[in-house]
């Protein structure tokens, strides 16, 4: 099948060859209009990670170091290439690193178009697809209770690193809330994803974050109105925090929230009420 550019270029030569009459030439050229901005892509070089990217412009661009880019394309375990439902193929290295180059803020698809001389449908579906792969193959790493990064050993670093700025509590390793997204209003069940405090529609999700940066687990996304307690409460992890919770020493560990949440052994928050004691 002709790409619409090639449709519409093979349209005006039909048109300078007398094989269309004027009518016929404007009602095809303009029934073949692109829907979205027209780019020329096909006017710049081709992506070559080895030849066309100085290490300046990776890190910049894609926010890691060139060595580093590919040793995560097999951490990640990325297959040899990945291909668009509409034939497009690309190569492992240039597939991650559209997706690198999207998610780096801020950053459209009309921006990548001189970087990978691809249209900015094919961008958005490689992007796509390769998101899933990893989402597929390794979400399980932050959904799920992970015990590389939430083991003992280091839940005790990380509570060592919490109480070093001052704080009160010597059984914090993280911090755990509820984030919201907005969303476009749906034609549809408005109302189970309009969040009446934000006063916007929006999907919500639930992040732990650990002293390093790291998120130790997400749940989500849920619908908007979720309040944050019960979003805690459908994730499971307070249960999992009963079983794993632990120092090495056997110490019960916590993680901290705001009023949302309720007060349990493995979670803390704040005293509430207006009227607090020196001591509180």
């Amino acid at each position: 099948m002709a790409s619409l550019r090639k449709t519409r270029e093979m349209i005006v030569i039909a048109y300078a060859e007398g094989l269309l009459t004027d009518e016929e030439f404007m009602f095809l050229y303009e029934t073949n209009q692109p829907v979205n901005l027209e780019l020329p892509y096909y006017e710049y070089e081709e992506f070559n990670f080895d030849e066309n990217i100085s290490e300046a412009e990776c890190k910049a661009e894609f926010r890691f170091e060139r060595g580093d880019i590919e040793r995560l394309a097999d951490v990640l375990q990325l297959p040899p290439t990945f291909t668009s439902p509409q034939g497009s193929v690309c190569d492992r290295i240039e597939g991650l690193c559209i997706l690198l180059r999207r998610v780096a803020y801020p950053c459209r698809y009309s921006d990548m178009v001189s970087r990978f001389a691809k249209p900015v449908p094919v961008l958005c579906m490689v992007s796509n697809i390769v998101l899933n792969y990893i989402f597929d193959l390794h979400h399980h790493r932050i959904t799920t209770w992970n015990n590389y990064i939430l083991n003992p050993f280091a839940i005790q670093q990380y509570s060592d690193a919490v109480s070093d700025k001052g704080a009160a509590l010597n059984n914090c390793f993280g911090f755990v809330d509820g984030t919201v997204r907005p969303i476009c209003r749906p034609g549809e069940h408005q109302r189970l994803v309009y969040n009446g405090h934000k006063r916007v529609h929006a999907l919500k999700f639930q992040a732990v974050a650990l002293p390093n940066g790291v998120i130790g687990h997400l749940f989500g996304p849920v619908e908007g109105k979720n309040h944050d307690a019960a979003m805690l409460a459908d994730s499971n992890f307070l249960t999992a925090l009963e079983h794993n919770a632990v120092s090495p020493t056997g110490q019960q560990m916590c993680i901290y929230g705001d009023l949302a949440y309720p007060l349990r052994v493995n979670l803390m928050a704040p005293f509430r009420g207006a009227a607090l004691t020196a001591q509180m």
